[in-house]
């Protein structure tokens, strides 16, 4: 299994960071390959969220359930076909952390453990003489671009306005 463990710091509260992170539906505003979100159930633990995604000559819709919520801290989900994934958004205070001139800071978390070799390759439509092992080998070197550009495009949300984000990585493939 690999394991992605990534953070960054907003400069809000944990009770105001946490809707921003829960609210899938709006994820497709943080970055271009995910280009739609349809959800089945009221967004509590149980409700499925249809993730489609499309880079490259790819296209794919992953389907993720809510597994637990600790509300404000905590989000786990889980990939329900096709691929061994799951994960959590997590949300800290760590007021100490707050430069001058804001009040406090929380630190969000995302986790992601998956098996990126038990894919079915039979659920993707891969173009002629392209292998699943090929586009894992492709894929895995972007994730952290990726990471960083949503991570950039939330916390302006939860904050209101763009600034550098630094993006902390403790764990990669």
């Amino acid at each position: 299994m690999d394991r992605i463990l990534l953070s960054t710091l907003a400069y809000r509260p944990p009770e105001a960071v946490f809707p921003y992170v829960r609210s899938f539906t709006d994820y497709p505003r943080y970055t271009e390959h995910l280009k739609e979100v349809r959800v089945h159930g009221d967004g509590d633990v149980g409700s499925i969220y249809d993730l489609k995604l499309a880079w490259w000559k790819l296209s794919y819709t992953a389907r993720s359930e809510v597994v637990a919520i600790d509300a404000p801290s905590s989000l786990e989900w889980r990939l329900t076909n096709d691929i061994d994934a799951r994960g959590e958004w997590r949300v800290e205070a760590e007021p100490e952390s707050a430069p001058d001139g804001e009040e406090t800071a929380s630190r969000i978390y995302f986790e992601a453990v998956y098996d990126p070799h038990s894919a079915d390759e039979n659920t993707l439509s891969l173009p002629r003489f392209v292998s699943l092992d090929w586009v894992v080998k492709k894929v895995e070197p972007k994730l952290l671009g990726e990471a960083r550009e949503v991570v950039e495009r939330l916390v302006a949300d939860i904050e209101g306005r763009s600034r550098d984000v630094e993006l902390t990585v403790h764990e990669m493939p």
